[in-house]
């Protein structure tokens, strides 16, 4: 969604030890929301009027490497730390077209994948009368000055009609080993996810947002051609949908809102029927004012520290002329008792790793033969391998 004004990027900081989840309402008018669980504390990460108007989603490719997208023009940024803020490398800011080197597509979503940068579009901002649903991937290692894309799939036969400002703001990407690990469900065939069921796709799924009614489609997208099955729809109870992020660690499929629903995220999660659903509702940090945040992303689990990563936020309307803000904060309290915690899990002194919670079994295995350690639905366990 474009707005008149300039975009603001936030960081913050989640605390993943510790974070103990609970079931909300569905329906918007109804939910109750927890205290995000990062802590309050907020700042700048971008320096004065870098971006302009208009940014959108953002992806972590990697611990120093942030993915970021405009939506009016449609432009790629590659963001790169400096100092405890980001900014654009010498070569980023570059203009996006469809795959016929025409066009300005309106870029609301990013994901890197290990098949390149795929960005969910709106509209043609040349058309911008008309809703045109498409997903594009583009080269992250193109050294062109502007970008046409290297696939693409229109997705606007498959999709609600909707408003030409209101379509696909959000995209994420979900690799097959997780879902066929946790029994996702194809709601295409009627049984378990079977990735041979879609040759030429990749390796994992495309979760898309569309803003209009909230609701997120999953893809088998043909990367050889312009072919596409949906997998998938899940409800998220929001009044739109911004930003999708998925989290390995703990399993989450993050939904974001932006001032419409007071800046809360959402977290979804497999249930025992393979269906994503809500686990749980949060505020936005108190520290950050209601804005108009288009984009969020989390930091990869390596740059944990003290139980914490970086959380991005970005303001499609450039509060106080600003695009970012970063915050870190200590971890909350954490009240599992230590010995129920696999020595492994546990870390040095009383600090907790980063990760999620989930038991597998009911009793605990020797702790030298624990390969991860997570926390998920408010208990510590850990996988294993024989």
């Amino acid at each position: 969604m474009s707005w008149l004004g300039k975009a603001r990027l936030t960081v913050v900081s989640l605390a993943v030890a510790g974070l103990a989840l609970s079931s909300t309402s569905y329906g918007w008018s109804a939910q109750t929301a927890t205290t995000w669980p990062g802590g309050s504390s907020v700042s700048t990460a971008d320096g004065s009027n870098v971006f302009g108007s208009n940014l959108s989603g953002l992806s972590f490719q990697s611990p120093t490497v942030v993915w970021a997208v405009k939506n009016g023009p449609g432009m790629i940024y590659k963001l790169l730390p400096d100092g405890a803020k980001w900014k654009p490398s010498p070569s980023s800011g570059k203009a996006l077209h469809y795959s016929n080197g025409n066009g300005d597509p309106d870029a609301e979503g990013v994901v890197a994948t290990p098949d390149g940068l795929f960005v969910s579009t709106e509209r043609d901002n040349k058309n911008d009368e008309d809703s045109l649903l498409k997903v594009l991937r583009f080269d992250p290692n193109s050294t062109a000055s502007s970008l046409n894309a290297t696939g693409e799939w229109n997705l606007t036969p498959d999709l609600p009609d909707v408003d030409p400002n209101g379509g696909l703001e959000a995209i994420s990407w979900i690799p097959d080993s997780f879902l066929t690990a946790h029994g996702f469900r194809d709601e295409h065939t009627g049984a378990a996810y079977s990735p041979r069921s879609y040759s030429g796709h990749g390796t994992g799924l495309y979760f898309l947002g569309l803003e209009d009614n909230a609701t997120i489609y999953a893809y088998a997208l043909s990367l050889s051609g312009s072919s596409y099955t949906r997998v998938a729809t899940i409800t998220t109870g929001f009044a739109g949908v911004m930003d999708l992020e998925f989290e390995p660690e703990t399993g989450h499929l993050w939904a974001e809102c932006d001032d419409t629903c007071s800046g809360q995220t959402k977290t979804l999660d497999l249930n025992a029927q393979g269906k994503f659903a809500v686990t749980a509702t949060y505020s936005r940090p108190s520290g950050m004012s209601n804005l108009n945040n288009e984009g969020f992303t989390i930091a990869p689990q390596s740059t944990c520290t003290s139980g914490h990563k970086t959380v991005l936020w970005s303001d499609d309307g450039n509060t106080s002329q600003h695009a970012s803000a970063a915050a870190l904060s200590p971890a909350p309290a954490d009240s599992t008792p230590t010995h129920d915690v696999p020595s492994r899990c546990r870390g040095s002194g009383t600090a907790l790793p980063c990760g999620g919670l989930e038991r597998w079994s009911s009793s605990w295995v020797s702790s030298s033969s624990w390969s991860a350690c997570w926390w998920r639905a408010g208990g510590w366990s850990a996988r294993w391998s024989r």
